[in-house]
């Protein structure tokens, strides 16, 4: 039998959880039909949803239809649920729009249309309530043709004229009807699994009437899928059962799974249960296109992409209104924290926050609807009796134009540093996560560890501390220390990086739109134009039948609270507004939202702005505005377009000569640093130009205006200088010798360093001074493999050193080996690669036991 997962969607009071009844029914799943009016549907389960009238948790349940095996999805419809039923669209194969016959294609209904439409979901449409007085078939198909597509037909009977109307969809069918008068089953089911057509079906499900047919036509014309063999799933809800087990609802879609299986990591499988209603059978197997839920992994979570699934990108429908959980006296916040990141666990668009700077929790939510249910769950569950406060618009930041972003982080004995490139995206797109940086310039696991970070938390904006979107983020450049480099100095690094390229970028403040379609009266059309102007909307005529206006538009979410009230009482009863969440566009009052927020951000703390570098021994800080002068290295982005009309580089007349303020930063106050924003993003589990800091370039390269082009990163010559006596005095061994004969330790110094290159294969000089030999002139010989540097007379290794680096840092990959300080300060400036004495004896001994290990393999 083939297998099929499909979901059943509708605006609210359309008749679905009735329509799922009677198709359980007809299957012979239930044994009696269940009503949502007498509380004993069989897939509402929970009690709120019974005492309600509505469904609010996507449910499953088993049926077989002619030779499918299919899961049924039921889904809520009250638009406040909107996110669940989202979450479940990821695992349909086919999905049953209901459309109540009293009242046409509703508000939400064009929702469901348009998330059917971005999911590429096949659609079967039941019309429902039929038996009410009014209702016309005919002029209801002719509403979903115009509202939803002209290629929804209805599947009541089979004529030619059908036949035609769904020939007309494809070249391909049109042939075959021509030649044959009809379509072939298999072209219909082809011609649906497309989205080429959308079968209509009528009846009332309350009455089973037109339930058989709907059923004979679901199975005559699904398709089965094939599977691949490797193991995939896709979660798409995280629930808790009434022992408190954690439940990981999926869908398999390659392979199979087992019991006691690893999922990923270390997650295990534990029990793997099928549910029907609130009813489970427990297996020991489940094949791909199975819907089941198991227990065991913790760290799941909803859009989860498993084995060879690939996770979900970003949902479409995104609450709107943020508002902060009061809880009553005595209960403590760091308590009911954790808890309340379950119930985010399971509905992850609630984005459960702890607002530092304000001593409250905050939570993102749809509507009113939901805030009661809420309500009524953290009491059921945790028994506690909350309140939310007033809601407020939930505001998000993008970005204009391109720019780079540079983050260092350099408190002694700590070093990282992240250069990003911030480009804006198409809207709607949210953030994604890129690399286009070089292994040789910094390691794939630290390019790796950067990403992470980029991904673990939400960042903010700039202009009133809102969630950043729309962005493309690639990491670009970046540096390590072999020896100091910590996985948190990177996400110090990474988050510094990403802030300094927002206060440099162009920045837009958005906030959530609306689509609407507004039907009046003729008599009122003037009042509801003018409404709409006042609520800053655009809109156009879309229509004038029967005595009623159409207007169609766009306009600011914030404005149209309560207007729904409004309409009903100016229009007498006879006015509809539908109102679709288009997503975030430009802010209607930026200024005035940016004033009335008031946030600076310069002044948080928790998201700094700016970099530390070291210099001295001590850490001092660098304003956001100055870190390009100061940083390390050269991503090699260019940005052309960068001229005036005079022909002036923007960038020369930026430049600034501020000095910087150094403020000395102790080891306390790093530890702190690092363990405030490890603990602030991880889920709880109970979330060629000079650059040194006293030669400035340029300030902050400006935005650009044509498309930019990333430097090639080539793969570089590798050199390595070595401070001779410096490590000859360094190296116990080399040191003792030296007292005896100074000759003797630098010949096996050099020999030492001859075996090194033989097995490292890079240029390798080591340089001596002889600063102290009167008129000596600059030698340079060869030693077997390596060259051998002697300083002319009043020239130190050191300024050899620096010079070298200096002039060929930018073009070759070069390593110095020292551990003078200054020097390591100097060199680091010119884009060279450090190592210190004792990690150079480490190296070489690392190398050395590797090439004998190989050997002896061999």
């Amino acid at each position: 039998m083939k297998k099929l997962v499909i979901g059943i969607l509708a605006h609210v009071d359309a008749g679905k959880t009735t329509l799922s009844e009677a198709m359980l029914y007809k299957c012979g799943s239930i044994r009696s039909l269940g009503r949502v009016d007498n509380r004993d549907a069989f897939l509402d389960t929970f009690t709120l949803e019974r005492e309600r009238g509505i469904t609010i948790f996507s449910k499953q349940a088993k049926m077989k239809v002619t030779d499918a095996d299919i899961t049924l999805l039921d889904t809520p419809g009250h638009v406040d649920f909107s996110s669940e039923m989202e979450r479940t669209l990821q695992v349909l194969d086919y999905a049953i729009l209901v459309i109540n016959g009293a009242d046409g294609v509703q508000g939400h209904t064009a929702t469901l249309w348009s998330l059917l439409k971005k999911y590429k979901i096949p659609v079967f449409l039941f019309v429902n309530k039929m038996d009410q007085i009014g209702t016309d078939p005919k002029k209801l198909l002719e509403e979903l043709q115009f509202r939803l597509s002209e290629n929804c037909i209805d599947f009541s009977e089979k004529s030619e004229k059908i036949y035609e109307q769904m020939a007309m969809t494809e070249e391909a069918a049109l042939e075959q009807f021509l030649e044959q008068g009809k379509l072939e089953d298999d072209t219909i089911r082809e011609l649906i699994s497309e989205r080429k057509i959308f079968p209509c079906f009528f009846g009332s499900a309350l009455k089973l009437t037109g339930v058989d047919a709907f059923l004979e036509g679901l199975g005559a014309y699904t398709k089965g899928k094939q599977f691949p063999e490797e193991f995939g799933a896709k979660v798409f809800k995280i629930t808790r059962d009434e022992q408190g087990n954690r439940l990981t609802f999926m869908k398999i879609t390659g392979g199979s799974l087992k019991v006691k299986s690893i999922l990923y990591g270390e997650e295990k499988v534990n029990q793997i249960r099928i549910y029907s209603g609130e009813k489970y059978e427990v297996t020991g197997e489940v094949q791909a296109g199975d819907v089941c839920a198991v227990t065991g992994p913790m760290e799941t979570f909803a859009g989860q992409g498993i084995g060879v699934e690939e996770a979900t990108g970003v949902p479409i429908l995104e609450p709107v209104l943020t508002c902060q959980i009061l809880l009553p006296d005595g209960c403590d916040a760091a308590v009911m924290l954790p808890k309340l990141r379950q119930l985010e666990e399971e509905d992850p668009q609630l984005h459960i926050v702890w607002k530092e700077s304000l001593q409250e929790i905050q939570a993102q939510i749809m509507g009113e609807v939901q805030i009661e249910i809420l309500k009524s769950l953290i009491l059921e569950r945790f028994g506690v009796s909350v309140e939310f406060g007033t809601g407020n618009i939930v505001y998000k930041e993008t970005i204009q134009n391109a720019v780079e972003g540079v983050g260092h982080f350099e408190p002694l004995k700590h070093y990282a540093e992240v250069h990003l490139l911030l480009e804006p995206a198409e809207a709607g797109s949210g953030l994604s996560f890129f690399t286009d940086c070089s292994e040789d310039m910094l390691a794939k696991n630290w390019q790796r560890l950067i990403l992470t970070h980029l991904e673990e938390k939400e960042h903010k904006g700039v202009l009133t501390g809102s969630g950043i979107t729309d962005m493309k983020i690639t990491l670009v450049a970046g540096r390590a220390h072999q020896k100091h480099t910590e996985g948190g100095d990177f996400r110090q690094a990474t988050y510094r990086a990403l802030r300094q390229g927002l206060k440099q970028a162009e920045s837009v403040l958005l906030e959530p739109y609306y689509e609407f379609r507004l039907e009046v009266p003729e008599a009122v059309i003037g009042r509801a134009m003018t409404d709409l102007e006042k609520r800053s909307g655009t809109f156009e005529m879309a229509g004038n039948q029967d005595g009623t206006a159409v207007l169609n538009g766009v306009v600011p979410a914030v404005t149209m609270q309560d207007y729904q009230k409004e309409v009903h009482a100016y229009t007498k009863g006879q006015g509809r507004l539908f109102l679709t969440l288009k997503g975030y566009l430009p802010c209607h009052n930026a200024e005035e939202v940016i004033e009335r927020i008031g946030y600076d951000s310069e002044r948080d703390m928790e998201n700094p702005t700016s970099s530390v570098f070291c210099a001295h021994g001590a850490g001092y800080v660098v304003e956001w505005d100055q870190v390009k002068e100061y940083m390390h290295v050269d991503s090699g982005i260019v940005f052309p377009d960068r001229f005036d009309e005079s022909g002036e580089a923007e960038a020369e007349k930026q430049k600034t000569h501020a000095s910087c303020v150094e403020l000395t930063i102790g080891t306390e106050e790093i530890d702190q640093i690092l363990e405030r924003t490890f603990h602030a993003n991880t889920k709880e589990k109970a979330n060629g130009r000079e650059r040194t800091p006293w030669r400035r370039k340029g300030a902050a390269i400006p935005a650009r205006t044509t498309e930019w082009k990333p430097r090639p990163i080539e793969k570089k010559e590798e050199y390595l200088l070595v401070d001779g006596y410096n490590i000859i005095f360094a190296w116990n061994e080399l040191s003792e010798l030296a007292k005896i004969n100074i000759d003797s330790a630098r010949g096996q110094l050099l020999d030492i360093l001859c075996d090194y290159q033989a097995m490292k294969g890079c240029h390798l000089i080591a340089v001596f001074d002889a600063y102290r030999v009167k008129g000596h002139a600059e030698e340079l010989t060869n030693y077997h493999n390596i060259h051998v540097v002697y300083t002319k007379e009043a020239e130190t290794a050191d300024r050899y050193i620096e010079k070298f680096a200096h002039e060929n840092g930018r073009k070759y990959k070069v390593t110095v080996a020292t551990s003078d300080g200054l020097e390591q300060i100097i060199i680091r400036g010119q884009g060279c690669l450090l190592m210190s004495a004792r990690e150079f004896e480490e190296e070489v001994a690392r190398t050395k036991q590797f090439v004998r290990e190989e050997y002896l393999e061999k």
